[in-house]
């Protein structure tokens, strides 16, 4: 797709082919914002598998696959069996990890990094443990990649959260405890996987200190300052130049929880009654207080595990609610929240029971709605693709999520065939858990998650049919095939590579950047010696009259604009696909040659 999904995958073929695997380019520009990990694992496949996109797409999808596991495991050792299979569902079939797992951000390598230390943590502790050397260097080594994949906030996470429970337990001034957490050797591991990299981006990307908290454009203080100061002190403080982001206001932030673990927030009354409340009837006696925390010093592993949980979650919440934030920003606290309610489905009870109910109710209305859209548009005309039925929101494009409200009711023809499986996937957890519980010969609660999880392996299904749907409008590549099987020419893209990056991976060809000087490209464009690949409306028009035939894709919203600046006649249109346009100074011979 465009933006950062193809941009991620363009910076690390850069560096497979340059060989400089130090500083991340885009479109020659030093992209210095972010840590280098990413780029680095999806290389390593461009490497042996072959520069495409579904090769850009495995580290992300093993890290999800490894997400869910080591969540499952943790839930396992922490609870029970059935615990950790529960977790491990719960984070599998949520509907935040699948969403935010569609584009290529590190986010979710991320929070397995941080699943692995903090069950790191809590194994150091372990009386019983047999290992706990192994585990503390373990910790370090989770640490060390984090900071390679988010920078401090891949340390500043875990370590918050294991400082929060240290002091909670009364353990923080426990000259036991860091004998055994080792500190001095998790953080030599830690600065062994992380400092190299630091340390030679700083000195090939000089000045290397900047005695400043000023951002603003045209000043370039290199590496050490953008990455640490601006990205992360002034992002913080919502103080950093370029701002290229918006943030959710705190009260829907935390609220958008209950839609990311759909289905499963259902359950997180019971959480609440299994943190602060009496055990369930006919709990094993090992339960009866396992959950209760009025000293804060929990006796069981249980018990610890899931005060530690809360500590996660809760820092990583209240760390953001004073910081700018994106609907994903809380990824590293999801396994917390899976390791809760995997726990409470394990235990069951009454809240259980209500949860699955209005579960039901819920999965019954959402698929009465979907097949009453599908039948309302069964006779709307959906000619060309998806983006001529939309609406625009520019302003909303800041937050992930934004281009939602661009849905219409007559974008929803073109989604007919997801709209029918989606209310066929919520129909299957209304209704087939009473039905699983028969056939099966399983108790209701498993039987009830058993259906929940068929669900939305369906309704995942349906979704990724809706994003087939909307690849013209997400993405730019009918135009890229077009330009494959075109004359060569120079090729410019509108903006600052971000809007029709796609463009650019597939028709692996560089791109000069009409009116591309802003936003991420701004800062590394002042770095010395950097080739200029920014065009304004007079060098570009002066170049697109030359005599050689030049290419430019742009929204065709900006058509007028174009013919104002090179008149109607300059302008040829070689394609247009989801709002956007491949034009040409030049007539094509045989125009219809090739189609998006």
């Amino acid at each position: 797709m465009d933006d950062v999904d193809a941009v991620q995958a363009q910076i690390a073929r850069n560096m497979l082919r340059s060989g400089d695997w130090v500083t991340a380019r885009l479109s020659g520009i030093p992209y210095l914002e972010k840590a280098p990990l990413i780029y680095w694992l999806i290389a390593t496949c461009f490497k042996f598998l072959g520069e495409y996109d579904w090769v850009a797409r495995l580290p992300v999808a093993l890290a999800a696959v490894l997400l869910c596991w080591v969540t499952a495991a943790f839930g396992g050792w922490a609870f029970s069996r059935r615990a950790g299979t529960c977790a491990g569902i719960v984070m599998a079939t949520a509907v935040g990890l699948f969403l935010f797992t569609r584009i290529l951000i590190p986010d979710v390598m991320l929070t397995a990094a941080i699943a692995c230390a903090m069950w790191a943590f809590l194994r150091v502790l372990e009386d019983q443990e047999p290992h706990p050397r192994l585990w503390a260097a373990a910790l370090g080594a989770s640490l060390g990649v984090g900071m390679l994949l988010k920078s401090t906030v891949g340390v500043l996470f875990p370590v918050a959260a294991a400082l929060i429970y240290l002091a909670l337990t009364g353990q923080l001034l426990s000259r036991a405890v860091w004998k055994r957490l080792r500190p001095l050797s998790g953080a030599a591991i830690a600065l062994l996987i992380a400092a190299p990299w630091h340390v030679l981006a700083t000195l090939r990307n000089p000045p290397y200190f900047a005695h400043t908290l000023r951002s603003v454009p045209g000043q370039y203080h290199g590496f050490l300052w953008f990455y640490f100061i601006n990205e992360q002190v002034l992002r913080f403080l919502n103080l950093r130049y370029p701002r290229d982001y918006d943030t959710v206001p705190v009260a829907f932030f935390w609220l958008f929880h209950l839609l990311w673990f759909f289905p499963w927030s259902v359950y997180l009354p019971a959480v609440a009654k299994m943190v602060l409340g009496a055990p369930p009837q006919g709990a094993p006696t090992g339960q009866k207080t396992r959950w209760r925390f009025p000293s804060f010093r929990p006796a069981s592993r249980a018990a610890r595990a899931g005060l530690l949980a809360l500590c996660w979650i809760g820092f990583v919440l209240v760390f953001f609610s004073f910081s700018t934030t994106q609907e994903y920003y809380s990824m590293p606290c999801y396994p917390a929240l899976a390791l809760l309610l995997g726990a409470a489905m394990a235990e069951g009870g009454v809240w259980v029971g209500r949860g699955t109910q209005v579960l039901r109710v819920l999965s019954g209305i959402a698929g009465a709605v979907a097949l009453a859209l599908a039948w309302w548009v069964r006779h709307t005309p959906s000619p060309g693709d998806i983006s001529a039925a939309l609406s625009q929101h520019p302003g909303a494009y800041r937050l992930s999520m934004g281009h939602i409200e661009d849905l219409t009711l007559s974008s929803l023809a073109y989604l007919r065939p997801p709209l029918l499986l989606a209310g066929v996937a919520f129909l299957i957890g209304a209704l087939f858990g009473p039905l699983f519980a028969r056939t099966l010969r399983v108790g209701k609660d498993a039987a009830a998650f058993a259906a929940t999880a068929l669900m939305m392996v369906v309704f995942f299904h349906a979704a990724r049919l809706a994003m087939v749907t909307f690849d013209p409008y997400l993405s730019s590549h009918p135009l890229a095939r077009v330009l494959l099987c075109s004359p060569k020419g120079t090729l410019v893209v509108e903006g600052h590579n971000y809007p029709f990056s796609s463009v650019i991976f597939y028709a692996d060809q560089p791109a000069l950047l009409l009116r591309g000087r802003r936003l991420n490209l701004v800062y590394g464009s002042y770095a010395p010696g950097v080739t200029n690949v920014f065009l304004d409306d007079a060098a570009w028009a002066a170049l697109w009259l030359e005599k050689g035939r030049c290419y430019l894709v742009d929204k065709d919203t900006h058509l007028r604009r174009l013919q104002r600046l090179v008149g109607p006649a300059a302008l040829h249109v070689v394609a247009a696909s989801g709002g956007k346009l491949l034009l040409t100074n030049q007539p094509l011979a045989s125009p219809g040659a090739c189609r998006p």
